[in-house]
Order: C-alpha cells, then sequence, then structure tokens
C-alpha cells in the first residue's frame, strides 16, 4: 500500500499512467477495496463529473459525506456517498424508484450506451417510481442525473475487483 501511495507503480498493471499515479497519491490506498475503487474511478465518467475527486476527499475527510436522500446511505457507505460501481446504480433504481433487478439492469446497459430517446424515456420511469416512494421530482432528477454522469464509463465492482487483484499482485 505504501508502494501504491508514492505512485511508484511503472510496471503496474493498471496503475502505471501518470493521471493514475496522481490519483493514488492523493487516495492512498490502505486497504484492497481502496485499489478496487481506484481502478473504478480512473475512467471518464468518474474523472470527469468530479466524483472521483469527492471519493477521494471525503476519504480524507476533506470533504463531507452527503447523499441527495436518506434511502442513498446503506448503498453509497462503502463508497462514502458516491457512485463507483455499477452494481450501485442498479441498487438506486431498485431502492429509490421500484425497478425490478431486470429492469434496473436494463437502466444500467441504457446508460452506457447513451441514447437520448431511450433516457428520456427512462428517466420518466425513474421519476414515476420515485413519487410513488414519496422521493419529490427535484430530487430524483437530481439522482438520475447524478447516475447518468457516471454510468456511461463506470465499471462492474468483480471487473474491478479483476484487475485490482492483478494490480495489487503486480505491485506486490
Amino acid at each position: 500500500y505504501a508502494l501504491l501511495s508514492h505512485g511508484d507503480t511503472d510496471g503496474v498493471f493498471q496503475l502505471e499512467s501518470g493521471g493514475m499515479k496522481a490519483l493514488e497519491r492523493d487516495l492512498k490506498p490502505s486497504v484492497f477495496e481502496d485499489i478496487n475503487a481506484l481502478v473504478a474511478l480512473f475512467r471518464p465518467g468518474p474523472l470527469n463529473s468530479g466524483m472521483a475527486k469527492s471519493f477521494v476527499d471525503r476519504k480524507h475527510g476533506r470533504e463531507a459525506i452527503t447523499v441527495a436522500h436518506p434511502a442513498l446511505e446503506p448503498i453509497l457507505k462503502s463508497t462514502y456517498g458516491t457512485i463507483v460501481y455499477q452494481e450501485q446504480i442498479m441498487q438506486v433504481a431498485q431502492h429509490l424508484a421500484g425497478y425490478s433487478l431486470c429492469r434496473a439492469d436494463l437502466l444500467r446497459r441504457a446508460m452506457g450506451k447513451k441514447k437520448p430517446e431511450e433516457m428520456v424515456k427512462q428517466r420518466q420511469i425513474f421519476i414515476k417510481g420515485a413519487a410513488e416512494k414519496d422521493i419529490d421530482e427535484a430530487t430524483a432528477n437530481h439522482i438520475f442525473d447524478y447516475m447518468e454522469k457516471f454510468a456511461g464509463y463506470g465499471f462492474n465492482k468483480s471487473h474491478a475487483a479483476a484487475y485490482a487483484l492483478v494490480a495489487y499482485q503486480t505491485a506486490w
């Protein structure tokens, strides 16, 4: 973990680019889950949306851990209130908007493909489902926007874990 925290990762699988090294130095991984998140966060969606920076700042207490709705807390607790993995998108849709697991997976895929007409349809379904759970439209739109920023480039957790394991072994 010290090696990763110093960004001393030339030749380490997935962790050797300049941008990744900067993220490693800022994050200062201390447990395997941090490496898992590191791999998932170094993607255009989390980087461009500011989620990677929020994750790091929240881990180190430089930013308050907040969520847009209390129902998000158990879903996002392990990632400091940020969306890091595709599974979290699916859980948000299930718990906040009443999606079935199958429909949540369809939402995840639609977000990844970024088809505008499908996204309009999914937003309407999400907002309607959220309203049925007494979540106001502004909050539902805010949450959907947040998910949409992330989802196009997000990793699923098992994919990130496989990369993280090889990275850890390579660093070792």
